[in-house]
């Protein structure tokens, strides 16, 4: 008999999509230490679909290159979740991996009744295509205006004003990583704060997104650690 108040049918999915920028500016340690630091950050996601049973947490990838495709295309279970690494390999078409995602922010495929989808952007650079359609494409999705994003810029050369607008809200920041550790700290809170965002119930998917119920983190810095 399941726990839930007014049984399985209260149960909801959370899509949790990954963007990964694998442009090849994004080659060696930062590509290595992306890929550490999300299926490190798997078992507390986990952990937090399990504080939160009425959410189903459903995770999904696309990458980013000269291409954009589906790295997890089909939705899995958070507990039945692998990661399987990412590789670098081209320019950085930001644009075409959000037209992509906005496909998915119909319903259908998106179901009627579900909880805020999640959208994280992991990028090191600039975007080299139309990336303001891209974004057009997700804001024209009743999905994608009420999800919460979190954006995570990798170095020193990623376009903060691009993962601003992804953002949508003046009053959210992305997230700067400039070394590995912050990158390991962000991509976790990416990971777990999001989804415990997106657990809020919503009413419907007509409705606009209003402010997003959570606050960045302030990340580790340490002048010791390896800089990009």
């Amino acid at each position: 008999m399941s726990d839930i108040p007014g049984g399985p049918m209260a149960n909801r999915p959370v899509h949790f999509i990954w963007l990964i920028d694998c442009s090849y500016s994004m080659q060696g340690d930062k590509i290595a230490q992306l890929n550490y630091a999300i299926r490190e950050a798997i078992p507390e996601m986990r952990s937090v679909a399990h504080d939160n049973p009425a959410a189903q947490l459903l995770l999904r990838t696309v990458t980013f290159s000269t291409t954009a495709r589906w790295h997890h295309r089909t939705p899995v279970p958070v507990d039945d979740f692998t990661w399987q690494d990412v590789q670098v390999d081209g320019m950085t078409n930001l644009g075409e991996a959000l037209q992509l995602v906005s496909q998915e922010l119909q319903s259908p495929p998106m179901p009627q009744r579900a909880l805020k989808p999640v959208l994280a952007l992991v990028s090191d650079g600039v975007p080299t295509d139309d990336w303001k359609a891209g974004l057009k494409a997700i804001d024209a999705t009743p999905w994608g205006r009420k999800a919460v994003r979190v954006a995570i810029a990798i170095g020193g050369d990623a376009d903060r004003g691009v993962l601003q607008e992804f953002l949508g809200n003046p009053e959210l920041q992305p997230l700067d990583a400039n070394n590995p550790k912050q990158l390991a700290a962000a991509i976790r809170w990416a990971s777990t704060a999001a989804v415990k965002a997106a657990s809020q119930p919503v009413a419907g998917p007509a409705e606009t997104a209003a402010k997003q119920p959570y606050a960045p983190p302030v990340l580790p810095d340490d002048d010791d650690d390896d800089v990009w």
